[in-house]
This record gives C-alpha cells, structure tokens and sequence, in this order.
C-alpha cells in the first residue's frame, strides 16, 4: 500500500495534489463532509425512478437512442449494458501514473454531489486506486465529447467486476484482480453507469500529466540557455528588468529574472564587458521574449486544468436542492483541448529555440568555440550529430502542436455533430515533452561543454551547481564515444526534475 497519503475536497482539488498524484502513488480518502450531498443527490435518482419520470440516462436509452424508454425492471441491464458496449478503445493502455489521476479525478467529481450516484460507488472507485487494481485503459477512442466515453468504459469495466486490469505489468480479467484485493463489485444502480463514462476526466488527466512534463522541461530549458549565454560569451543586458518592464508580460520578467540569478557572478560574463560585439543572436537574446511567453501559456493552461480538475462534467446533473434533473453539455472537452494545444505550442516552442541555441554552440564562426565542440576535430565529430537528432525532435514537434481543438467529425448518428478533440490533443502532449526533453538534454551537455572548454574561466554558481549535476552522471567529452548512453542520462535529469529547485515558477 503507498506510504503518501492524499484526502480529495470535492471541488477544491490543487495543483500540488494533483503532481504529487502524479509522480507517485497515494492512498485516497474522499474528505467525509461531501457525503451529504451525494447521497441527497442519489435519493433524487431514487425519486424518479419511482415516479416513472422520464430523465435521459436514467431510463431512457443513450445519445440518439434517448427516446427509447427503459422499463424499471432493465434499469440495472441498461447501466452494465452502457459500460459494455461503450468499452470501445483502441491503442497503448494508460499508465500508472494517468491511472491514478483518472480515479482520482472521477471520484472528486462524483463526490461533488450533482451525479446521482451511491456513496458506495465512489468509495468502491477509491479501493481501486488504494489497492493497486489498476484498469487496463487504453489512450485511443475517445473525441473528446459526450465526455471520454470509451476511456471511462474501460474503468466502469473493473468496477463492476469485467473488463482488463494491470498487475505487476500484466493483464488479468477485471474480476478476479478485484477478487484478489478483496474489492466486492458494484452492481451499478440507476444512472450510475452513465454518471461514470461521462466526464473528462482521461482528457484532464493526459493533459495535467503534459502540464506537469512541460514544467520541468521549461524549468530545464531555462538553466541550458543561460549556460549557453555563458558558453557563447553572450550578453545578459536583454535581461535586465526594466527592459522587461516596458514589454509588461508577466512572464517574460519572470523569466528574465531566473536569468539574471543563474548567470549572477560569472566569471566568464565578466571577462567579455566591454567585447565588440553588440548584439547576440535572438535564441540568446530574446530568452525571455519567447520563454515567457511558453511559461504565460503553461500559466493560462494551468489555470483551466485545475478548474476543469474540479468540475463536474457528466450529464444529466441531479440538483437535489431543487429535486431537479437537468441535461446539458459540461462533457464537452473543448477548454481541456484548448488547454492542451496551448502547450503544445509552448513545448514545441521551448524545444524549438533549444536546438536554436545548440546550432549556435556548434558554429565556430558565433561561438569561438572550437568546431561541434571537441578538439581534435576531423578525427572527432563531437556533437555534429547530436544537434541533428535535436532538429529532427523539433521539427517533429512542428507537426504535432498543430491544433486538434480545430477538428471535428459528428458521431452519434449527428447527434454528437460537434466534438472538441480534447483527447486527442492531450495525448500528443507525452511524446512531445519527450522530444523537448532530449533537445534540452543535448543542450545541457553541449553548453556544459561549451563552459568547460573555457577554462580557466568559471561560471555562476548555480551553473557550476548544475555542471556539477550533469558531470555526476555524464563526464567531459575528451574524444567521440555513443553519445546515446549520454543523451538518455541527461534526459533522465531532465524529466526527472532534478533541475526545477533553479528555477522556482510552479510551485513544486
């Protein structure tokens, strides 16, 4: 059982939670004073049924099936009908890391009390998550609307004793991972099926999961290009503050501002005051133009993750207050895919620069450092092909920050006519942080090198911290050796977090 320990307030989730979440696993509690609603919630369901009133998804059929009216004995068929048919997904299964979100995410919005569902429901999706009964997700099926459907399916699946469940890296049969950990099945009254598949909770948490990637691999960029400034004999004049201030962008003085502490007492800056050159290239000199810039929209996409985190997103909504049900459209993923395209503009945009700065510390002409920075060129290729394998990471970047928000294909016989993609767009995220990761990875190294074939000079002494750091696992290139088992070391620094105390933006 996890040793961290992690207590949902139903609509006051943080962003320090929801990474912690992410990076390791947690025991879940949902905070007991949101029992209340959820059952006054549930009882309304239970008022309906009663009634025989007619409430979508309660006992009616699905999306254009919705004017076909379910009699009261196959209300419970109908639910187990709904996780089944919709258990639709295609492509690699989520992770543990996303796993834990989504339960974490389904359960603090069902514990909102608008869903209908029985306390029991969500106590049942906790003891999933605190017994290690992960279910077998897979990434692909869902548009983003209507909530994430077929994703959401896959967990209902477990929940009621079917379906495919992770164990130690294997596959089993949903019932008997929930028999092994002692997990009774749900037998899924009135709405609750429906409650469950709707939401977007998977969009949510693919795209909290890139949020999070994406900080660190900003947080790093950081720390290389102002190594790179030092390793070029660049100038830090473009990032004094009141240059900063007449611009206004609250993050591009922000930014300016880690520059300016990373770079504090360089003994290198020091020496090239009064040098001839007057202006540095922009991927030196604009850093906190287009960094800030990346780290505004890591903001603003934080900023409507954690609100959609809190949400409550299925349909229909059960306003027990008011003894009402109401249908509409809070499963439209469209902030959540908004959200995910803006970042991947900004990792497209922070890998992009990256290998800007990595072209410049090849090129003897700007540099002054010797060629693709090894001695003994000719016999030595030093890092000629790593700065290849960062244009092709970014140029690939290029292709997949292109925006999903903007597609849309009708499903549902039109009555989905519109959807948002959300899905999708959060689930590119992943394998472009890994490629800004290993184009930010190349270039610490490459300024690292830069830095040390100045010597005697010395930089920073957070720089001299963080050469440090890379030389720990990573030593001096002296002469060609594969530089892949070097790349995935660095990588590992990068995505592992082990640079973000430099640069203190998010939080942590």
């Amino acid at each position: 059982m996890p040793t961290f320990e992690l207590t949902l307030a139903p609509g006051r989730l943080t962003l320090a939670q929801l990474r912690a979440l992410w990076m390791r696993p947690h025991v879940l509690r949902v905070a007991a004073e949101a029992r209340r609603g959820v059952d006054a919630a549930a009882a309304v369901v239970a008022e309906v049924v009663a009634r025989h009133d007619t409430v979508y998804g309660v006992n009616t059929g699905f999306g254009l099936l919705a004017r076909t009216s379910i009699g009261d004995a196959r209300l419970a068929e109908l639910q187990r009908a709904l996780v089944r048919s919709h258990s639709a997904g295609t492509g690699e299964p989520l992770g543990a890391p996303l796993l834990r979100l989504v339960i974490a995410l389904k359960a603090a919005s069902l514990a909102r009390g608008f869903s209908g569902v029985r306390w029991s429901v969500i106590e049942t999706l906790i003891e999933l998550n605190n017994r290690g009964v992960l279910p077998r997700i897979p990434s692909q099926g869902s548009v983003g609307a209507s909530g994430d459907l077929a994703p959401l399916a896959h967990l209902a699946s477990v929940l009621i004793g079917e379906g495919e469940a992770l164990e130690d890296g294997r596959v089993v049969p949903g019932g008997e991972a929930l028999s092994k950990a002692g997990i009774a099945p749900v037998e899924l009254g009135p709405k609750e099926g429906l409650a469950l598949l709707n939401g977007t909770q998977v969009s949510t948490a693919l795209a909290l999961a890139g949020l999070f990637a994406a900080e660190r691999t900003l947080a790093a960029a950081l720390v290389a290009g102002a190594m790179s400034v030092d390793a070029c004999l660049a100038s830090d004049i473009p990032f004094d503050a009141r240059i900063q201030a007449l611009r206004g962008h609250r993050g591009q003085a922000d930014v300016a501002a880690v520059y300016r502490a990373l770079l504090d007492g360089s003994e290198i800056r020091a020496s090239h005051l009064h040098c001839h050159r007057v202006q540095d290239p922009y991927s030196l000199r604009c850093q906190p133009q287009v960094m800030g810039a990346c780290l505004d929209q890591l903001r603003h996409a934080a900023e409507a993750l954690l609100t959609e985190a809190n949400a409550v997103s299925d349909n229909p909504l059960v306003f027990a207050e008011d003894r009402a049900v109401l249908s509409g459209g809070n499963f439209h993923g469209e902030p959540v895919a908004f959200a995910a395209d803006n970042l991947a503009l900004a990792l497209a945009e922070t890998g992009a620069l990256s290998e800007r700065r990595i072209a410049l510390l090849m090129d003897a002409s700007l540099s002054g450092l010797p060629p693709f920075l090894v001695e003994d060129g000719g016999v030595n290729s030093g890092f000629m092909i790593a700065q290849v394998t960062a244009a092709a990471a970014a140029s690939e970047n290029k292709a997949l920050a292109h925006p999903r928000s903007v597609d849309s294909l009708p499903t549902s016989a039109n009555q989905e006519d519109h959807v948002s993609m959300a899905t999708g767009a959060a689930l590119r995220l992943a394998p472009m942080a890994r490629n800004t990761a290993a184009i930010v990875a190349i270039e610490l190294l490459a300024a690292a090198q830069g830095i040390e074939l100045r010597r005697p000079l010395v930089t920073s002494l957070p720089l001299r911290e963080v050469l440090a750091t890379l030389r720990r696992d990573v030593p001096f290139w002296d002469r060609d050796r594969a530089f892949a088992p070097d790349l995935a070391r660095a990588c590992a620094i990068v995505e592992d977090g082990r640079l973000d105390s430099y640069v203190e933006l998010f939080g942590h």
